[in-house]
Formats: C-alpha cells, sequence, structure tokens
C-alpha cells in the first residue's frame, strides 16, 4: 500500500502559499484530526458511531487528494464496528503517513 505524503503537502500549500511553518501546524493537525478519528473508530461499539467516525476520516482524507485514505475508510464504513482489519490497516496509513512526511 503506498502512502502519498505529496499529495497532503501540495493541498496544504495551495491552502497557504509556501509558509513552511504554516504547512507544518497544518500537517500536525491533519495528523491529529486523522488519528482522532482512527481512535473514535477503535472505540465504536455501535454502527453509527463507527460509520459516523469512519465517514469523517475520508472526509478529512478527500480533502486533501489522500486516495489511499480514503479507499481505507471507506473499506471501515462497511466493516463491522470494531474490525480489527479495518482498525489495522487504517492505523497502519496513519504511521506511514507520518512516517513519509518530512519533519522539518
Amino acid at each position: 500500500m503506498s502512502y502519498d505524503p505529496g499529495a497532503l503537502d501540495a493541498a496544504l500549500a495551495a491552502a497557504v502559499g509556501d509558509d513552511r511553518a504554516l504547512i507544518a501546524d497544518l500537517r500536525v493537525a491533519f495528523l491529529e484530526s486523522a488519528a482522532r478519528q482512527v481512535d473514535l473508530l477503535g472505540r465504536a461499539r455501535c454502527d453509527a458511531n463507527w460509520t459516523l467516525a469512519a465517514w469523517r476520516l475520508k472526509g478529512l482524507a478527500a480533502s486533501f487528494g489522500l486516495t489511499t485514505l480514503m479507499a481505507l475508510a471507506d473499506e471501515a464504513a462497511q466493516a463491522a464496528p470494531g474490525d480489527p482489519r479495518a482498525l489495522r490497516r487504517l492505523r497502519t496509513a496513519l504511521a506511514g503517513l507520518e512516517q513519509a512526511i518530512p519533519h522539518d
């Protein structure tokens, strides 16, 4: 599975220009928000909470053109609450994004 941190950086640069400090701050905010949704997925015990967290994650990923993360969130939305495979894949994707993104 590939992770495209370039799409995230391109979306951030398009929004704020060449302000490297602001891009770095927004990158951190994105990763924290995505991690929060995955955490909510991990704690969801009903279909509604599970689906809502998956859709929020998918929307967040879509906002930045992260198609792999979008697809994984979509798969999670179709899975049963607490699906360990879906959670593992999402956590792996976020870890891959975090490692692939340069830390200024």
